[in-house]
């Protein structure tokens, strides 16, 4: 493999940038660190120990299409961890297209999702490029669950849980707090139908004798994975609390922007929802524990007379975003892309490669059942 980075990681100081820089490090890849200040970049790399020896460099970019245009210039894949993405995300996309670069990031923004579906996707589809939003634990978990179930016949209906037991980063919780207040859909017989805003639901996870609070929490990319898919005809995703305290501050987060916020214009709205999130995560967590930050994600399949249930019982969501932004590089530049356009991560490198990846990393194991 030449030395000479051929994939941008934009974004590349935040904490999730960081994770992804270490996994592309452990596979060999070399890679552009990218961001708009050359010394926090140059800081944060120098933080994560496992780069000593690893080719990669560090370049700061005006976050406008002109400048990122010429950073992408030099690459042929750009990486995305810069969010809320329905904020920064727009210049990165225009900028990755116009520089002939496959694009991926890290959302977990459906609305965003939605405008790289319709706005952009057919312009990477006729250009032969990849573009590839929340490949990463959300909605990438889900989506891999979800597609084993649709391996057993006759399934046309998905019932998707996550439940994470880990601290969200501070440009996560911005871009949570955004996306729950914003229209949150599921499909209903191939239509999508609204979320109701501020309103929770009660779950039960196979394995856990406790039942479960849990939020829309963003509605969920399978939705817009699944949309426009033959094989499927209605989909929920829902999130789950195992800390009963968090989901209470965070519901009543919702219920106070309800009160509140709700009449102000959009623009208005981001900006009181980048407040809230920094309001409530200011400072970034430590690394994840394999032991301690552990997650479990949850597939109902469902058709006429079958059913399936897919349980993957994993760790470390954020370092799991990490060794799937690596595997994705790594697979388009060994030549096994699937599909361009715009595509889920299953789509793009295949569900069983993906949970293979992450199996052989000690981050997931599973199982599945079949009525």
């Amino acid at each position: 493999m030449s030395n000479k980075p051929r994939v941008a990681v934009y974004g590349a100081s935040g904490y999730t940038g960081k994770l992804a820089a270490w996994k592309l490090a452990e596979l060999g890849i070399p890679f552009i660190a990218a961001g708009r200040s050359q010394s926090r970049l140059e800081e944060q790399m120098k933080l994560v120990p496992e780069l000593e020896g690893a080719t990669y460099e560090c370049r700061a970019v005006e976050h406008n299409v002109a400048d990122l245009i010429a950073l992408f210039e030099d690459v042929d894949i750009v990486y995305n961890f810069a969010g809320p993405f329905m904020q920064l995300g727009h210049e990165v996309v225009e900028a990755s297209l116009n520089a002939g670069c496959h694009y991926l990031d890290s959302t977990g923004e459906q609305d965003w999702m939605f405008v790289l579906k319709r706005k952009w996707g057919q312009k990477f589809e006729d250009a032969g490029l990849l573009l590839c939003p929340a490949c990463s634990f959300m909605w990438t978990a889900g989506l891999l669950a979800a597609e084993i179930a649709l391996e057993t016949p006759g399934v046309d209906t998905l019932d998707i849980i996550y439940l994470a037991d880990s601290a969200t980063s501070v440009a996560s919780t911005k871009s949570f707090v955004r996306m729950c207040t914003k229209p949150q859909y599921f499909l209903e017989h191939n239509e999508l139908v609204m979320w109701p805003y501020a309103t929770s639901y009660d779950i039960a996870i196979p394995g856990m004798s406790r039942i479960m609070k849990s939020l829309p929490w963003g509605g969920g990319g399978e939705t817009v994975w699944f949309d426009t898919d033959d094989r499927v005809r209605n989909v929920t995703t829902l999130t789950a609390f195992k800390n009963i305290e968090m989901f209470g501050a965070v519901l009543n987060v919702l219920k106070e922007f309800e009160e509140k916020y709700r009449h102000l214009p959009s623009e208005e709205q981001e900006e009181i929802t980048n407040q809230i999130g920094g309001t409530i995560v200011s400072e970034e967590p430590a690394r994840e524990e394999l032991d301690k930050n552990r997650c479990v994600i949850v597939c109902h399949g469902r058709g006429n007379m079958t059913s399936c249930s897919i349980v993957l019982r994993g760790t470390s969501p954020y370092i799991q975003t990490g060794r799937l932004a690596a595997t994705a590089v790594q697979r388009i530049q060994c030549g096994k892309l699937k599909k361009t356009g715009f595509a889920s991560a299953a789509e793009a490198f295949g569900a069983r490669v993906l949970l293979a990846s992450l199996a052989e990393e000690g981050l997931y194991t599973w199982e599945a059942t079949s009525v």
